[in-house]
């Protein structure tokens, strides 16, 4: 999942704000009297101070204004108590958590606990360690920023970090044609590289990295920016970790974006087409993780996608591989959860799905 990257500017200061607002800032932290300054800078996503909302808009905060103390808590960690009444409000909202000689042990107990703790830190050492916890890191970080390069600093190191998904390894049971369908293009705002693709299945926990169209070819110029990524009907992984139907993807939507190293960044969406074109049945099992993450074979997938040569996934040995080239025996890459989803969210129970 996408980590937060929060710069907290109560302290106002517009090169400051200008810069975190450049680099890709989540959220800009802001009390009552910054927060109209920081607007006219750009639109923004803030957290801020009750102050600085009024009565009638404190009831109910816009999805792009959280507030301290209602939406947001901060606490500083100093004992066990501390650190579990952290715990406590994470039920509530994001909480930002503040270590007084930045022991990384109360991070490590945080980030086992909830998917809602924001480190505050001040600078990218601080903030490499946060996100390394435990491996999968704290959900975010707020910075407090001492000049503009420690923000474009952090950025970087955050794009850098954005994490990664665990790819299993899928043997290709068959590879039919099934006829026409309605066949779903995503455009995104990003330049893909070779290796990266959306994850895309038919069901609910399991998922195909189907390519973006970096690669050269014979009958069409390549266009890195968008991934052929199947029928109407099926899922595509957010950014959020949530999932929608194809059909549902719209412009402005955050796509999860995932490499052949399992790696992932988001990508927003400028456009989706949706047009009727022939399409292919792939059906595959997993075999294990042959060196690439999650040990879960046995798990049968399908995914139906373009009948055309552009369309690729990813072979076991991380390269592209047209669908119209595949055949019975072949490996390829994709992704298995456990337990189904619910309206996009992940769930622990029992769907079957066909």
């Amino acid at each position: 999942m996408k980590k937060e990257f929060w710069v907290d500017l109560r302290s106002w200061n517009k090169e400051y704000a200008v810069t975190a607002i450049e680099s890709g800032a989540d959220r800009l932290v802001l009390d009552g009297g910054s927060l109209d300054a920081a607007k006219r800078l750009g639109r923004i996503n803030a957290v801020v101070t009750s102050d600085s909302k009024s009565p009638a808009a404190k009831k109910c905060a816009p999805k792009d204004e959280l507030v301290l103390g209602e939406d947001v808590f901060e606490v500083e960690i100093t004992d066990k108590k501390s650190e579990n009444d952290a715990v406590k409000l994470s039920k509530k909202g994001y909480v930002v958590v503040k270590t007084t000689d930045w022991n990384v042990i109360p991070l490590e107990n945080l980030a086992a606990q909830s998917e809602m703790i924001i480190a505050a830190v001040s600078d990218a050492k601080e903030a490499a360690m946060a996100l390394g916890v435990l491996e999968k890191g704290v959900s975010g970080i707020m910075l407090k920023p001492s000049s503009p390069s420690v923000i474009s600093e952090v950025a970087k190191l955050m794009k850098d970090n954005s994490g990664k998904v665990a790819l299993t390894q899928f043997k290709v049971k068959s590879v039919e044609p099934v006829g026409m369908g309605d066949r779903v293009c995503v455009d995104t705002c990003s330049l893909l590289k070779d290796g990266e693709g959306m994850m895309i299945g038919s069901s609910s926990s399991a998922f195909l990295l189907v390519h973006a169209e970096t690669l050269e070819n014979p009958y069409v110029a390549p266009r890195p920016f968008r991934v052929n990524a199947g029928a109407v009907h099926a899922y595509a992984v957010m950014a959020d970790g949530r999932t929608k139907y194809l059909a549902e993807v719209k412009a402005g939507d955050s796509v999860l974006i995932a490499d052949a190293e399992g790696k992932t960044s988001e990508a927003t969406v400028g456009r989706v087409k949706i047009e009727r074109r022939p399409m292919l049945l792939v059906t595959a099992v997993s075999v294990g993780n042959g060196g690439y993450g999650k040990d879960s074979g046995g798990k049968e997938i399908s995914a139906i996608l373009q009948n055309a040569e552009t369309i690729r996934l990813v072979s076991g040995d991380r390269k592209p591989v047209s669908v119209v080239d595949l055949k019975a025996g072949d490996i390829i890459l994709g992704r298995v959860e456990e337990g189904g989803r619910h309206f996009g969210y992940a769930v622990k129970e029992t769907i079957l799905e066909k």
